[in-house]
């Protein structure tokens, strides 16, 4: 009984954790933020915020795009040679003489039409997702290279930089626009029919498409809107840095993956919210800037993203795997149950009666029949 009591508390409190990831991620960033209060008092303001959430712009970007896909089920490994690939874009038509427009939706054309390539390598020609956007990883960064000859993009104008150029509350225009991107897509996945139509496609893809769901269109939408994410994503590289280096978005399709599932996104699809995997990635980010606080050197940043990721995954799967261990004890508990005896004294005290009413034995039967 004891056994079946704590069973039942470590599946409520799974389930808790499981259903509440944005909570559990937020109440992480605040008790680190309190942390650090305490170690400096200079770092708990308003001004420490919206510089952390200035840093985690580009992962946030990458963050919203990598839940679209991972929702139904996939994975987008290519999402930061796709970011090199937009930022390298961006900078050449600037340099070309390209109006900031102009430019920017040639970067975003190009992060769709390398997502929509993706989408149809996974869906039409039925070759798994990691294994198509570890091919485009290299196809997108190999061309980034072939653009550049292997140089920087320098000298980019300054209207580009005014982009990130904080304007209200410390926040810079793409800023504003990445919050107004962020209650858009959470309204779009939550509150609408198509948005559902993700996870439905990622639980269940065979049931989607008995619903009528054209799941291949789905999925491509989320690889192209994958795509459009990380172009915004090198532009605001671009706009941030000043230049553009030849091995720009490298690992970021690591922090991606590793902000989703920190925020609750489940790899097996259908599974986490877009809220979830915007406080990941500032959670992600915030983690940073504490390296940076404690002056560690700049390459702990991907040891504690992949130690991180990591860990996440280790505990959720040692978790489910001990949720459904104990759902299937419970379920067939009374198929492998002895039956009970409630008096073992009344069962012992009762005698046998002898049966007198024995059957004839062969040789009496056979006389028998002789005489007839």
């Amino acid at each position: 009984m004891l056994k079946f009591i704590q069973s039942y508390q470590f599946i409520q409190s799974y389930r808790f954790i499981q259903n509440n990831r944005e909570g559990t991620a937020l109440l992480a960033i605040l008790a680190l933020f309190a942390l650090l209060g305490v170690i400096d008092r200079n770092y708990f303001n308003l001004q420490t915020f919206t510089m952390i959430f200035s840093s985690a712009q580009i992962l946030i970007l990458l963050a919203i795009g990598a839940t679209m896909v991972m929702l139904t089920r996939n994975i987008d490994v290519s999402v930061g040679s796709i970011t090199g690939l937009c930022a390298v874009t961006v900078g050449m038509a600037l340099n070309a003489g390209f109006g900031l427009a102009l430019s920017c939706l040639f970067a975003l054309l190009v992060g769709m039409v390398a997502g929509f390539f993706n989408g149809i390598l996974v869906t039409w020609l039925r070759i798994p997702a990691i294994v198509a956007t570890l091919g485009t990883l290299g196809l997108y960064r190999g061309l980034m290279l072939l653009l550049t000859g292997g140089k920087w993009i320098e000298g980019l104008p300054a209207d580009l930089k005014s982009l990130s150029t904080p304007i209200l509350f410390s926040i810079s225009p793409i800023g504003w626009l990445i919050m107004l991107l962020i209650v858009s897509m959470a309204l779009l996945l939550g509150k609408t029919a198509f948005g559902r139509s993700f996870y439905a496609t990622g639980d269940n893809l065979q049931g989607a498409r008995q619903l009528g769901i054209r799941t291949d269109s789905i999925r491509i939408f989320a690889f192209s809107m994958n795509g459009v994410m990380a172009a915004l994503a090198g532009i605001v590289f671009a706009s941030q840095i000043g230049f553009i280096p030849n091995q720009t978005g490298s690992g970021l399709e690591m922090k991606a993956i590793a902000a989703c599932v920190l925020g609750g996104i489940s790899l097996l699809g259908g599974t986490g919210t877009i809220i979830g995997a915007i406080l990941g990635a500032y959670l992600l980010t915030q983690i940073d800037s504490v390296l940076v606080l404690l002056r560690l050197p700049a390459w702990w940043n991907d040891f504690i993203a992949g130690l991180v990721l990591l860990a996440v995954l280790v505990f959720d799967g040692r978790l489910r795997c001990a949720v459904e261990r104990n759902i299937r004890q419970q379920k067939y508990a009374r198929f492998t149950a002895r039956p009970a005896v409630s008096d073992k004294s009344t069962v012992s005290d009762k005698k046998v009666k002898p049966n007198n009413n024995k059957a004839p034995s062969s040789k009496s039967f056979t006389k028998k029949e002789a005489a007839r």
